[in-house]
């Protein structure tokens, strides 16, 4: 059963005992990422994340690790563009300690001078790994190509020459603006007792720091087209659409149109473009879905003289599904997906944090599962029609990453499906 707790400070605190389990994940999540950045701090987010592994007042960088090592756990933290998460996952035993620990490296952490420029270093090697990876950095291109100056579309990594100029005083400047009580969540799932509760609490009671408005303008679909030409094999190639916000009545129409699309090995653009044609490896969709907005993508690898044909049976398949609809079969195995994918999340520890972490910090409640079954179990062929229609006559976002200079000229962004 989940538990929902709010401090005096507004920090709340989110919890799912599972008995059954014999280990426990813990999350601090911060309400923030690239989307709440500006030009000259881009990449300060992430940067951040590194730091607080960096060292406290009475711990090592490698105390910090050692401590997890030492009690058969894992310790990690993410940045996305909307949220940061700490995490832990130990034996139920050892809850209490990676608590400390977690605590200890939010309150406490140094952010020394030396270890800022080191990290720097770091970070910018995993900036240019990312840019000889162009299977993922084309999905940072389509992001921008999607949102154009807004910082939705900033790289999570932020830039070399914006992380080189970034000094210890912008660390704890951005900390006092973003890391507030009120936009910290601490979520825990797996076999504890209330004694960690109250461990927590005591914790995070005294945290308290002044609120400050963020002034972000709401994020705008903007159809732009990227093309970063670069010495590879293949033509990587993204396709955006508008998509829906986190917390929107047809998600789950969506989401189900998605897994029929290009969301697994028996979706149509894999069959068609894998199967059928042996155009490309790597073919795939997936749904981005953000507090105010989201984005339908569609990847490819392909060889760069196929780039115009695979853009065709694209705009055919999406063409088709918005004129004809699906089938009962599509719909009932997307249905059976997605209740599948959502069992099999629940039997770990860690994506029930997860899960509980997301929740919280972008809807502001949670669903419980029979909830989510029938909301699954709503969605019809008018419903995924519907949205296919909404979003697919929508003008798109491209983005490439080619040893070609351009585009083929069928290839435009002005209207996919007409």
């Amino acid at each position: 059963m989940i538990q929902r707790y709010i401090c005096e400070n507004g920090l709340r605190i989110v919890t799912e005992k599972i008995p059954s389990v014999r280990s426990v994940a813990l999350g601090i999540w911060v309400g923030t990422g690239s989307k709440y950045e500006n030009d000259t701090i881009n990449g300060i987010s992430h940067f951040l994340e590194h730091m607080f592994f960096k060292g406290t007042t009475s711990r090592t960088a490698k105390e910090i690790a050692e401590t997890f090592d030492e009690i058969g756990g894992n310790v990690n933290a993410f940045t996305s563009k909307e949220y940061t998460c700490y995490y832990a996952r130990v034996l139920d035993q050892h809850a209490p300690m990676a608590l400390n620990v977690l605590a200890d490296m939010f309150f406490e952490s140094v952010f020394d001078s030396d270890e800022i420029e080191k990290e720097k270093n770091v970070v910018i090697e995993e900036i240019s790994m990312y840019e000889d990876t162009p299977d993922d950095l084309v999905h940072d291109l389509i992001a921008r190509a999607s949102f154009s100056a807004h910082p939705l579309g900033y790289s999570i990594l932020g830039t070399e020459d914006v992380l080189r100029r970034l000094t210890r005083d912008d660390l704890l400047h951005y900390i006092e603006k973003r890391y507030l009580p009120e936009n910290t969540v601490i979520t825990v799932a797996g076999n504890f007792d209330d004694a960690l509760l109250d461990a927590i609490k005591a914790r995070f009671s005294a945290f308290a720091r002044p609120g400050q408005a963020v002034d972000l303008q709401p994020p705008g679909f903007a159809a732009g087209t990227i093309v970063q030409q670069k010495a590879t094999e293949q033509a990587h190639l993204c396709i955006a659409l508008p998509g829906y916000h986190v917390g929107h009545d047809d998600i789950y129409s969506l989401i189900l149109l998605n897994n029929i699309l290009g969301g697994s090995m028996s979706s149509r653009l894999f069959q068609e473009i894998r199967e059928e044609r042996g155009l490309a490896y790597s073919v795939y969709s997936y749904h981005s879905a953000y507090k105010e907005t989201g984005t339908f993508t569609i990847y490819t690898g392909t060889a760069p003289e196929h780039v115009g044909q695979v853009f065709d049976i694209v705009s055919h398949i999406l063409a088709d599904v918005c004129e004809k609809g699906i089938t009962d079969k599509e719909l009932n195995k997307g249905k059976e997906q997605l209740k599948g994918s959502l069992m099999l999340s629940l039997e770990s520890t860690n994506s029930r944090m997860n899960r509980l972490g997301k929740n919280e910090l972008l809807l502001g409640r949670h669903f419980s599962l029979d909830e989510i079954i029938a909301k699954i179990d709503k969605v019809t062929h008018a419903s995924v029609q519907a949205v296919a229609r909404e979003l697919f006559r929508s003008s798109m976002a491209l983005a490439m990453v080619s040893p070609l200079e351009g585009f083929p000229d069928n290839v435009k962004n002005d209207v996919l499906v007409r």
